[in-house]
């Protein structure tokens, strides 16, 4: 008998990629996603589709599940505390207790390496690295938050796994390469420190396997958290050269010093606050600390705890997808 999923968050980029990689490893996939088009897709791939508001349906959507694939996330640098509560926290909260009740024996939850955001460089992150004091957003916060319920309800019978892969591309990506591709269009980006700060990429295909590696190694990988990445870092200011070549485009490259964008991402994220309707800031402490400090992993973890080694080079996949998006974008 194949191992039934539920694979939350399935309409967005890494869920369509981890339901795709579940039913290529014979698991009989129920997905839930709130996009009708991505939902169509899924359908036709031959997963059971699981539309609407997963909040209130939580009993139903984990009902006869063998294992939880938690990949649904508000996942915004900027947003109102309470939307990231809901989403992030309590529908994890209600996830778990579900899974539970359904007699689940694995969940398998998509953390975040924004955990670890500060303003500092950092290299050789591993899962024993300290997070910061204060996170730098809400969604760096209630990520965390949630992470730690997951690893606090593993036990015997019900092994949780919190999975971290750090800035995921692919032809599906709405998040990082979007907002990257929008200024690299424009023909002018700015950087900080000369651009130098080092950025991992982490293929889609690579972050759907480290996730089913998590369910297949639950036993030796429940109660802790795993970094994923690609392991192949590389400055920022490159990433923007070759994504410029792709394109054809001709970017100017516009240096901010770094203490302007320090108080300019703080005088922002104040002033946001006070406008009606919150607007997005120009720029947020958070992205900010994307921008201009190194975030480089560890990989060993991952090795020693689900036998994840990287298998696709993420910078070229995000050459490849780069066209295709920056359309969209």
């Amino acid at each position: 008998m194949s191992r039934r999923a539920l694979v939350t968050g399935a309409t967005g980029g890494l869920g369509l990629a981890v339901v795709a990689a579940l039913i290529v490893a014979g698991y009989t996939v129920r997905a839930s996603g709130r996009q009708p088009a991505a939902l169509r897709r899924l359908k036709s791939m031959g997963a059971e589709v699981f539309a609407g508001d997963l909040m209130d349906q939580t009993d139903a959507a984990c009902a006869d599940i063998d294992v939880v694939f938690h990949a649904a996330a508000l996942s915004s640098p900027w947003g109102p505390d309470a939307d990231f509560e809901r989403a992030n926290v309590e529908l994890t909260r209600r996830l778990l207790a579900s899974a539970q009740t359904a007699g689940a024996d694995g969940f398998i939850f998509v953390s975040s390496p924004s955990v670890y955001a500060r303003w500092r460089d950092q290299t050789g992150i591993t899962e024993a690295t300290p997070w910061p004091d204060k996170p730098l957003n809400a969604y760096a916060r209630t990520k965390g938050e949630a992470e730690r319920i997951v690893r606090a309800a593993d036990r015997p019978g019900f092994r949780t796994v919190s999975m971290r892969p750090r800035a995921i591309v692919g032809p599906d990506d709405a998040v990082l390469l979007p907002r990257i591709l929008r200024l690299v269009k424009k023909g002018r980006f700015p950087l900080f420190r000369r651009g130098e700060a080092l950025v991992e990429l982490t293929d889609r295909r690579d972050a759907a396997r480290a996730l089913l590696l998590a369910d297949q190694h639950r036993e030796r990988a429940g109660g802790h958290a795993v970094n994923i990445t690609s392991g192949r870092p590389l400055p920022i200011a490159t990433l923007v050269e070759r994504l410029s070549q792709t394109l054809g485009v001709e970017v100017k490259i516009v240096p901010v010093p770094l203490p302007v964008g320090q108080v300019l991402s703080v005088i922002s994220e104040g002033v946001s606050r006070l406008l009606p309707g919150r607007p997005e800031p120009v720029l947020t402490p958070y992205t900010l600390s994307t921008l201009a400090w190194s975030q480089a992993f560890d990989l060993s973890g991952a090795k020693a705890l689900i036998d994840y080694e990287p298998e696709f080079d993420a910078v070229e996949t995000a050459m490849e997808v780069a066209p295709k998006l920056a359309a969209r974008a």
